[in-house]
């Protein structure tokens, strides 16, 4: 079993887990140490949780609404029940289901505050904190050794890191492309450094990314920054509602000087696909690092 002492885990990290004698003991992402023995009643939020347990083999008795959402990778089933949605699960639900093990996410709001009282209840309850490949590969590892799957732990961590390997290796010894990763909603768009989810792939895929510069306007984007820095790429993703999202896009791109641009200039922009750059693509996060790979290193 993997040591408790030591010092106290980051906001996002969490120490790995081994099978104890006595259940599976791991630290989670809030400092607590937990110990999961062979849970019956598992409830799982937000979707990309439930996916993660779903994709360790486990068996998910409830889960917030966002799990049956339009593309989601959960796979549903009329026993799954709703316990609310991703930002605000409701704790009698919870409690109705006789949950024995409930897992929430650190960084969604509404979560932390069901600590306390799940705990009263004596409900084990682990909070995770997944933003990169890294975080996941952990999270997938506890849910595999509570399940006994370490078959799934291979398939669906360990073979994708050796996609995300072969992805990485495609850059070395190549130049820095610099980029610029716009995130569009249906009122603005704004630009996203390399602390995320997409840039942290684009930072392990050797890019320089723009708005990384301390003096860079992240929420107040604006066409003279993005003209003063002329990056080699640009890159969007859409949140929310598509076409409103691409909407508000197009009132960039539609600028005159969109079209002077070194990386529209050269046919350097894309839209990528939220599902592998927005939403956490789990298990197809090989893909991510690839579909990068693909654009940056192929030509």
């Amino acid at each position: 079993m993997t040591s408790c002492s030591g010092p106290t885990p980051s906001a996002t990290a969490f120490a790995s887990s081994a099978p104890a004698s006595e259940g599976v003991s791991f630290i989670d992402a809030l400092g607590h140490v937990i110990t999961v023995s062979d849970p019956q009643r598992v409830t799982v939020c937000p979707a990309s949780f439930a996916h993660v347990w779903q994709l360790a083999g486990g068996e998910i008795a409830a889960t917030t609404s966002d799990s049956f959402d339009p593309g989601s990778a959960v796979t549903p089933s009329d026993d799954i029940k709703v316990i609310g949605s991703a930002h605000n699960p409701n704790l009698e639900l919870i409690l109705a289901e006789e949950s024995d093990f409930v897992i929430l996410s650190k960084t969604t709001p509404g979560h932390e505050e069901l600590y306390e009282s799940l705990n009263a209840a004596n409900v084990t309850t682990a909070y995770f904190s997944v933003e990169t490949f890294d975080e996941y590969l952990d999270m997938l590892k506890i849910c595999s050794d509570i399940t006994n799957r370490s078959d799934l732990y291979e398939t669906n961590g360990l073979n994708v890191k050796k996609r995300i390997d072969a992805a990485i290796e495609t850059s070395k010894g190549k130049p820095s492309p610099r980029i610029l990763f716009l995130r569009a909603y249906s009122t603005n768009v704004t630009a996203k450094n390399s602390d995320g989810l997409a840039g942290t792939i684009f930072r392990d895929m050797g890019c320089e990314n723009v708005a990384d510069s301390d003096d860079w306007p992240l929420e107040s984007l604006s066409m003279e920054s993005i003209i003063l820095a002329d990056p080699d790429y640009i890159f969007a993703v859409t949140m929310g509602d598509a076409d409103a999202a691409n909407a508000t896009l197009s009132e960039i791109t539609r600028n005159p000087a969109w079209n002077g641009l070194t990386a529209v200039k050269n046919g350097r922009f894309r839209v990528l696909p939220k599902e592998l750059f927005q939403l956490k693509p789990n298990n197809r996060w090989g893909e991510s690092y690839e579909t990068v790979a693909d654009i940056l290193y192929s030509e």
